[in-house]
């Protein structure tokens, strides 16, 4: 039999379909450069996967790169970006792995199968730095709550992150979801999640030593997901593009459970030498990232792939995106016990290959050579385009079209109510009683609160002695980062950081999912350009590195792109889990503070957006500094035990904080507003602001902590009674702000 790559040697003007691939013309002419030849069809499919958007980063890694340029110190950082997750040090000799990616397009095209084998493959990559994974978050994004888009899809997601994530038993400890027409036909799934291990036993994604075993473990391959995320996710989603599409992905998370445990044995046996989870770009993928890292070769046997449809061809094999598989290097005298592993948990096995140190892919088909190419080639030269940008022609004037000139309201209780009820602010109870809150019974706090928080010291064998806990929040603004995408991606971060600091955690790291339109136009890719700028620069100031993250560019429908969306999650330690503030107003008689300042900020606030459907001005201003010393002053707060609850102010402002730390136990509370402007006052969305319940006896040293960090204070009343009560403004009854807040989302869907 003739071989592939001779008879691609031998005839280099046969046509060949890049294009389908989702291949530029100059990218296919720099593969042939790169080979010598035309590739063969099965090295084609390694390229066109391996160079899309999605797994090559090609238009923004020049961007990305400031994370690292300008990343602070950290004493607490030891893996960073370049791994399928960051790990962080968090103390007594433990170390949280934690990372967010999106699968927006798949969860279109099939919603639950979408959302689940995004949440099942997020848990691949933690369990891939050799971690447990914990607990997962969700940060979803729709059109209107209303719109019958939204009503095929929100339905669908939020039943595949449930039932993956319940059927793992890992807990769903926050997130967001919320409702803009941006979002009508491209929504947003991000799926996050955090991980535990011992600091000296990561394993990273490396394929050293010639002679060692290449194996596949987990479920078999299947036609489910041929090119799935890494197509879908790099070409612009149109209607008319539905027969083109691929599959979506099919998940199984009772395989995925047996693979977590499995693969915990068999680092606990240490017959791991490194591992890699077969995600976007499958095989493809797991082989030429392995062999890239390690010693530059490995030779595999594409016949020996266990398949689930015997029909698949080789082109087949390598873009299948089936889920729930690993890749492995086993040294040949470890591969027997390795083995015995995966069968005592049920999961098959299978040697596929070895490395060499030959500086060559090389694969076989039925005796065939099909491939033979330089692995970093696929994996880390892709091509890096240094996309145009330019501001939005439209820019300045929506910069200019202030919220400040809409007519405000004279019913400010009205105007309340009319927030409390609307689809962002309203309660997600709907959506998160679908998830599983509370598994493993390591859950301290988790929705509604403003961040989740775990304990770490019964999640791990050994752990127990650790008081120890790890904090995590999500938070991302459209309509922020629209108005001034620099000024956003730092508001998402503040938020994020804000939230963690709320619940007593010192704020670590961030991870990021980088949610934008099409990278080929100019002004799409300015907001990108902008907000990574914004971000690595708030990162900086804030000393919390990126360790991670990921970009999903191609949201947008025809021409329409998304509001551009980066979403930042904040993971933070706890020295004592004990110690951690709970969430809104937890007893009577309490003093309510308020730390911050208010100015009259309604740029992109939901104000604006709900009662006018207005979008224009400028979001408000960030002030990290600010953000760091407010965080500060939290944090040990929380450590001497001043604080008794605690709540952030941001979307909808202090009416809606108010209402909501009312909302979280059924207290009322009588406050007076710190300034002369009620409106202002309830209804501005200023930043770096916080609402806390003190005891009596702890606040004069909450205020002397406050003046020591230079954080602006006020003590506006006191929480008890059963009503919310702003004195010569307004009073509602805690059960109506109940039933206003619980009723939105029910009345779309319970049904």
């Amino acid at each position: 039999m003739t071989d592939s790559v001779r008879r691609a040697t031998e005839t280099p003007d046969e046509p060949q379909p890049y294009a389908e691939l989702g291949m530029k013309t100059d990218e296919y002419e720099r593969v042939r450069t790169i080979l010598g030849r035309r590739p063969t069809s099965s090295e084609l499919a390694i390229y066109s996967v391996m160079w899309s958007e999605h797994c090559s980063y090609k238009s923004s890694k020049v961007h990305l790169r400031q994370f690292g340029s300008k990343a602070p110190e950290s004493e607490a950082l030891l893996v960073g970006m370049g791994e399928n997750a960051g790990v962080v040090d968090i103390g007594d000799g433990w170390a949280a792995t934690f990372k967010i990616e999106s699968h927006n397009h798949p969860s279109y095209v099939e919603p639950h199968q979408g959302a689940a084998t995004g949440v099942g493959g997020i848990v691949r990559d933690i369990m891939s730095m050799g971690a447990r994974p914990v607990a997962v978050m969700d940060a979803l994004r729709f059109g209107p709550l209303d719109a019958p888009d939204t009503r095929r899809v929100l339905p669908g997601v939020v039943e595949g992150v449930g039932s993956y994530g319940n059927c793992l038993g890992l807990p769903n400890i926050g997130g967001e979801t919320s409702f803009d027409p941006c979002y009508i036909g491209n929504p947003l799934v991000n799926a996050l999640c955090v991980g535990l291990l011992r600091k000296d036993q990561i394993k990273l994604a490396t394929a050293p030593g010639p002679g060692n075993k290449v194996v596949l473990f987990g479920a078999s391959t299947g036609p489910d997901g041929i090119g799935g995320a890494s197509v879908l996710a790099s070409a612009t989603f149109e209607d008319e593009s539905h027969a083109k599409r691929p599959a979506v992905q099919v998940g199984d998370p009772f395989m995925e459970k047996l693979l977590i445990e499995c693969c915990l044995e068999l680092f606990e046996a240490d017959v791991v030498v490194g591992i890699q989870d077969l995600g976007a770009a499958g095989v493809s993928c797991a082989t030429t990232e392995l062999a890239a890292k390690g010693t530059g070769g490995m030779r595999v046997d594409l016949g020996l792939v266990p398949l689930r449809d015997p029909s698949l061809r080789p082109e087949e094999i390598l873009m299948s995106e089936s889920q729930e598989r690993m890749m492995a290097v086993v040294t040949p005298e470890d591969i027997d016990a390795f083995m015995a592993i995966c069968a005592r948990w049920d999961v098959p096995a299978t040697v596929i290959g070895e490395v060499t140190d030959t500086g060559r892919l090389v694969m076989t088909w039925k005796g065939e050579v099909i491939v033979d190419i330089p692995p970093g080639t696929a994996a880390d030269d892709g091509p890096v385009y240094e996309r145009p940008f330019h501001e939005p022609a439209g820019q300045a004037a929506l910069n200019a079209d202030d919220a400040g000139r809409l007519a405000r309201p004279d019913d400010l209780r009205a105007t309340l109510l009319t927030l409390l009820g609307s689809p962002n602010l309203a309660s997600k109870e709907w959506v998160t009683s679908q998830y599983d809150r509370y598994v493993r019974g390591n859950t301290v706090l988790a929705t509604p609160a403003d961040a989740g928080v775990l304990r770490i010291g019964e999640v791990m064998p050994g752990a127990e002695e650790t008081d120890r806990g790890i904090a995590l929040a999500t938070d991302g603004n459209g309509r922020y980062a629209r108005l001034d995408p620099y000024a956003g991606a730092q508001l998402a971060l503040a938020e994020a950081y804000r939230n963690v600091a709320v619940t007593g955690a010192r704020p670590l790291a961030v991870t990021n999912c980088l949610n934008f339109g099409s990278p080929e136009d100019p002004e799409v890719m300015w907001q990108f350009a902008e907000a990574v700028r914004g971000l690595a620069d708030a990162c900086k100031t804030l000393g919390v590195p990126v360790t991670g993250g990921n970009v999903s560019f191609y949201n947008q429908t025809g021409s329409t792109p998304i509001h551009p969306t980066p979403v930042v999650g904040v993971l933070g330690v706890l020295d004592d889990v004990r110690k951690r503030v709970r969430h809104g107003f937890t007893a009577p008689e309490l003093k309510v503070v308020l730390l911050g300042d208010t100015r009259a900020e309604f740029g992109g606030s939901e104000w604006a957006h709900v009662v006018h459907g207005h979008l224009g001005g400028l979001p408000p201003a960030v002030d990290l500094d600010a953000e760091r010393a407010l965080a500060a002053v939290l944090v040990e707060a929380a450590g001497r035990g001043l604080v008794e609850g605690s709540h952030d102010v941001s979307d909808g402002g202090l009416a809606i904080a108010l209402t909501e730390a009312c909302l979280a136990r059924g207290v009322g509370a009588t406050v007076h507003l710190p300034g002369d402007d009620a409106f202002v006052d309830l209804f501005s969305e200023s930043t770096g602001r916080v609402l806390l319940a003190v005891r009596p006896e702890s606040y004069d040293a909450l205020a002397d902590l406050c003046a020591r960090r230079e954080v602006p204070y006020y003590c506006i009343g006191a929480t008890g009674g059963s009503a919310l009560t702003v004195e010569g403004v307004l009073e509602v009854p805690v059960d109506e702000l109940r039933a206003v807040h619980a009723g939105t989302i029910p009345a779309i869907f319970a049904s």
